[in-house]
């Protein structure tokens, strides 16, 4: 789209996280999004809290930090038991209202099916003014400098973790055989905590620092992987720029797995599911500003992992020569020493009744 084709509300530009609804009253609009998806964890408490940060997170990706209200769609499985199918249910429910909650919003309705696989996701809307209410993402130029809010590998994490339940529960065939010699099965855990917990987290403080210091747009990292929605985002914006990546946020011995199993996550590719925020800042004060108040107040680091220039609407991962050990980006490494299982009795979706529910990380950072 060339920049002349870009108004105040323009629901036609594919990059926009969320969809802009004028309203009855003058100079106001509702800004609205919808997500949903099957499992990615065991514990259906925690499936609900990630769910409900991946619905919100296309607002936040607007710098909107305070949503109205959020609708909640469900489907119970008809592949459960049915006293299973209650439980899961429930703790699906009641993980999505807690983390809504904890975002100072509340599920006012939504809409119950019956399917062979669980579902869980929502609809979350804000009114605000149509004049600064909103951050739009098409306003970055160069000189912008990026930030992300979240590392990368979460499927790789998940992935991982499941094929280890696979080879513990004693299935032929794991994808854990091709791994096990990079992957301790205490590694795999780790990782998957790390992962849960980032999954789960909400990016209220990112969005409400994106105001804060004056960002030109952002998206959130979900399926298209970091490389496929910086390209996206690059592509939409008024002014023809270049964004390029070169830093790699990653779990800890993520990049290990992929060299096995190639998820292309240090290509940037590799799906995302409730990621951080890519937020363009207008200097490189601003970004490191922005990253110092956001673990001041998370508790989580953010990361500077690149710049915008001038260019023609793309992006890439900064690479010469192109194996990644020698890239001349940096692989920074989320870990923690200080994760603590805590028992559950709940039912798993993933099938394994050995569900984990893991509290929240203290991250730090191992370059």
């Amino acid at each position: 789209m060339s920049s002349t084709q870009y108004t105040a509300i323009d629901n036609e530009a594919i990059g926009l996280d969320c969809s802009i609804i004028p309203t009855a009253i003058e100079g106001v609009v509702t800004i609205q999004t919808t997500d949903y998806f099957y499992p990615l964890v065991e514990d259906p408490y925690q499936q609900g809290r990630i769910a409900c940060a991946n619905v919100l997170s296309d607002l936040f990706a607007m710098g909107i930090s305070r949503c109205d209200t959020m609708l909640m769609i469900l489907a119970a499985s008809l592949e459960m038991p049915k006293d299973q199918r209650m439980i899961v249910t429930r703790e699906l429910i009641r993980g999505f209202n807690d983390l809504a909650t904890e975002a100072g919003t509340s599920v006012t309705g939504g809409q119950t099916v019956l399917n062979p696989w669980p579902i869980i996701g929502g609809v979350a809307s804000a009114v605000v003014p149509s004049d600064g209410g909103y951050i739009d993402p098409f306003s970055l130029v160069p000189g912008d400098v990026m930030v992300l809010t979240k590392p990368i590998g979460t499927q790789v994490a998940v992935n991982a973790y499941q094929w280890l339940g696979d080879h513990e529960a004693g299935k032929e065939g794991s994808n854990w055989d091709l791994i096990a010699d990079v992957l301790s099965p205490a590694q795999a855990r780790v990782a998957f905590a790390l992962a849960s917990a980032s999954m789960a987290r909400l990016n209220k403080s990112g969005a409400a620092l994106m105001v804060k210091h004056g960002a030109h747009g952002a998206t959130d990292v979900t399926g298209f992987g970091l490389l496929g929605h910086a390209r996206n985002l690059a592509e939409h914006q008024k002014a023809a720029v270049h964004i390029s990546i070169h830093t790699l946020p990653v779990i800890e011995n993520m990049p290990a797995v992929n060299d096995k199993f190639n998820f292309k996550l240090l290509d940037g590719w590799s799906s995302e599911t409730s990621g951080g925020l890519l937020v363009a800042l207008p200097s490189a004060d601003a970004a490191a500003a922005f990253c110092a108040d956001i673990e001041a107040e998370d508790g989580w680091p953010a990361w500077i992992v690149g710049s915008v220039s001038a260019g023609s609407g793309s992006a890439d991962i900064v690479e010469n020569p192109p194996s990644f050990r020698s890239r001349s980006h940096r692989a920074l490494m989320l870990t923690s020493s200080y994760l603590r299982p805590r028992p559950s009795n709940q039912i798993s979706l993933l099938g394994n009744l050995k569900p984990t529910a893991w509290a929240p990380p203290r991250a730090c950072i191992r370059s």
